[in-house]
């Protein structure tokens, strides 16, 4: 998968791509990614990439040819057709479902704005879908650049060192991971659950699932439609709500991290 970036900071994204799980991938060629400098394209000896809006305002709005000029670059330096993204806090929220779309894609180029944005011309001519990491402004697209280039690498097949992990992970089926551990089972803060230990592959499925929903119904209650669940899935539900009730005297749960890791 190759992926460019069009930033005038392209090296911080792609410094950020060469570390951990993602800076493998790029050493194993399964990922590539480029940085393309909209400076680098601009005319006359300031190389100027913005200018002030028009009606007036604070702050300065990135030009449109010499971001034009970028993009035509990062694909002709590609094969194959690009889908381009704009990072924006008011694109269309990035979701672990948008990942795995973005992840079936063999090219991305990712566009960075700075400023008050960039030209709205640019926009409709050039970018196929827009996207935000969350209801916040950053100062530039490079962090949450950063963000689509991890979450979507992660998810192409051979990056992960176990395929599982992604499956596992938080959002992957619309639900909240479970708690994990690991050594020791006795500590000063707790003990492993007993399930975990037990060898009984079944049950301890039945116990994540479990922690799951209850994690999701607790701390992202929008993320679960009960009425959608199984029968299954309402049953562990129901058992987990009863720890928690009999856990806190029937008054819910005074401290639902530490309900939430019980078995």
């Amino acid at each position: 998968m190759r992926i460019d970036i069009v930033s005038l900071f392209p090296d911080f994204v792609a410094q950020c791509a060469a570390f951990g799980v993602v800076g493998r991938a790029v050493e194993r060629g399964l990922l590539s990614v480029h940085g393309w400098n909209p400076r680098d394209y601009a005319e006359g000896n300031y190389r100027r990439v913005d200018d002030r809006p028009f009606g007036g305002g604070p702050g300065m709005v990135m030009l449109v040819d010499p971001l034009r000029a970028s993009l035509r670059a990062a694909r002709e330096a590609g094969e194959g057709t690009a889908r381009v993204v704009y990072m924006s806090p008011q694109g269309a929220p990035l979701t672990q479902a948008k990942v795995r779309e973005l992840a079936g894609h063999e090219r991305l180029i990712l566009l960075c704005g700075r400023y008050e944005g960039i030209d709205e011309r640019l926009i409709r001519a050039e970018v196929d879908e827009e996207l935000s990491i969350g209801d916040y402004v950053l100062s530039g697209g490079e962090l949450a650049a950063a963000v689509v280039v991890d979450a979507v690498a992660r998810l192409r097949e051979g990056v992960l060192g176990d395929a599982e992990s992604a499956v596992q992970d938080s959002f992957e089926d619309g639900l909240l991971d479970c708690p994990h551990y690991t050594r020791p089972v006795e500590h000063e803060l707790g003990t492993v659950p007993e399930v975990l230990m037990s060898g009984n592959h079944a049950e301890i499925a039945k116990w994540r699932r479990m922690q799951s929903l209850g994690r999701t119904w607790e701390r992202r209650p929008d993320l679960l439609d009960e009425s959608a669940l199984s029968k299954a899935d309402r049953k562990l539900l129901a058992a987990y709500r009863a720890q928690l009730n009999s856990r806190s005297g029937g008054e819910g749960p005074a401290d639902p991290i530490a309900g939430a890791s019980g078995t």
